[in-house]
């Protein structure tokens, strides 16, 4: 029995061994934005290389390298998937290569070094157990759409008729802490507010981590009623004072809040953060041209790009026949790469896999909603009292004209008790930044701003005393 014990170790060692994986790691500057890269290969008993790809800065993981060579003196791959490949020249004193990094009409200078760990992801405000108040892992039920939906409630150990939130997330299957870029949002606002005397429930997306329901077929008006089921369950708890229940919805739950503030009596306060206040076709457009500005895009591919996204838009708005809106965005597509060099159609942005790609992104169900969604129906309904935050830098939800909006339509409410906030140096996710661009959301370690945090916490305790 030994011997064989042996035997199998020294088996699975010689494998393990023999299958390796090697960590190339560096970064590459686009725009003013440093985006690390992470180049992962294998080599099997025969000597066959395999390798993918990460983008850690942009939560992008295992992109299968479809071509590499690595000898002693270079290191050479390429991406097919994304157009892309690198060639660079390896240094064997320091085991690093130096070279050139290529994608569509990007040509960027690359060192990737041989490291035996990868570089820490450091996100210092992620809070650790134990914690000083009660967690509880629930499940309640959206009856009218039959779906379970599983969260974490926590709340004080000590005191009864706790003030509670429902914390609602942003665009794109979330889980209970908005886990983006290894940043965790939700969680970070949640150990906040609770330590500070808020209970609070935070919970997976329908069709998400522990959820059930179908995430892909439902719009913002089925997210909001899974908001309601939410504020229903801290309703039948008897350690939440029922009077004093709200919710903190950021970005696209931050539309969905005034939605089911609009639709109950139960709901005592919102709290948008990063919340449009314009119509969603207009919203996406002034998104996309202030984000390709940010990264660097010379001001003709902006001014086209934004001209090609606003046709695609009208399209979907205007035409609700899904086949006929395909075929009238293919003739848009048509038209756009019509005049393209050879060169420029074997750009990924021009393929047809990415046309038909985005095309199934326009036509779905949640898409057709937002372009067509005007926050303003539903913010101009609205009595209870709002906080409206944003960051100056968002370039998501741009602050100056979204929280206009807000405040012009909470005005048109006559609504007595609302404050609208622009918080100097932040960005969509409320950290302090550079530019606001997407690309520096994972290379920042701050994760959610102090002073954003003071603020929500100190309005609560004020229109709750």
């Amino acid at each position: 029995m030994m011997k064989r014990s042996i035997l199998l170790l020294f088996l699975f060692t010689t494998l393990t061994i023999a299958q390796q994986t090697e960590y190339w790691e560096g970064k590459l500057k686009i725009g003013g934005v440093t985006l690390r890269l992470v180049l992962k290969s294998t080599t099997d008993q025969k000597g066959l290389i395999t390798a993918k790809l990460d983008s850690p800065d942009q939560n992008v993981e295992n992109i299968p390298v479809s071509s590499i060579s690595i000898t002693e003196d270079s290191l050479k791959f390429e991406v097919a998937s994304l157009m892309a490949k690198y060639s660079g020249k390896i240094d064997k004193d320091s085991m690093s290569a130096a070279g050139i990094f290529k994608q569509a009409s990007l040509t960027l200078p690359l060192i990737l070094k041989k490291v035996e760990k990868l570089t820490e992801v450091k996100r210092p405000q992620t809070p650790n157990p134990p914690f000083p108040y009660n967690e509880e892992e629930v499940v309640f039920e959206n009856k009218t759409a039959g779906i379970k939906l599983a969260g974490t409630f926590t709340f004080p150990k000590e005191g009864e008729n706790f003030t509670a939130v429902v914390l609602v997330t942003g665009s794109g299957a979330q889980d209970r802490d908005e886990t983006i870029f290894k940043h965790k949002p939700f969680l970070v606002i949640s150990d906040y507010l609770t330590r500070s005397g808020i209970a609070v429930l935070r919970y997976d997306d329908r069709g998400f981590g522990k959820s059930t329901g179908n995430f892909a077929a439902a719009t913002s008006a089925d997210f909001a009623t899974d908001a309601l089921a939410a504020v229903d369950y801290l309703k039948t708890r008897s350690d939440v004072d029922h009077k004093k229940i709200g919710i903190i919805g950021h970005s696209e739950g931050g539309m969905i809040a005034p939605m089911a503030a609009s639709n109950s009596n139960d709901i005592a306060f919102i709290i948008l953060l990063a919340g449009p206040g314009m119509k969603g076709c207009d919203l996406l457009a002034l998104q996309t041209e202030l984000i390709l500005k940010a990264n660097g895009t010379p001001l003709d591919k902006v001014e086209e790009s934004v001209k090609t996204n606003k046709a695609a838009y009208k399209i979907v708005v205007e035409q609700p026949d899904s086949a006929l809106a395909y075929k009238e965005l293919e003739k848009l597509f048509e038209e756009q790469t019509a005049n393209l060099t050879e060169e420029e159609k074997k750009s990924p942005e021009y393929s047809r896999d990415n046309f038909n790609q985005m095309a199934r992104t326009l036509l779905s169900p949640w898409f057709r909603f937002f372009l067509k969604f005007d926050p303003m129906e539903y913010l101009e309904n609205i009595q209870i009292p709002v906080l409206a935050l944003n960051g100056e830098k968002d370039l998501q939800v741009s602050a100056k004209e979204n929280l206009r909006k807000i405040g012009e339509a909470l005005t048109t409410a006559g609504n007595k008790n609302f404050k609208i906030v622009e918080l100097r140096g932040l960005n969509h996710l409320f950290q302090n930044c550079l530019t606001g661009s997407p690309n520096e959301y994972g290379v920042i370690e701050e994760t959610f701003s102090s002073e954003a945090l003071e603020i929500i916490n100190m309005w609560i305790k004020e229109i709750t005393k």
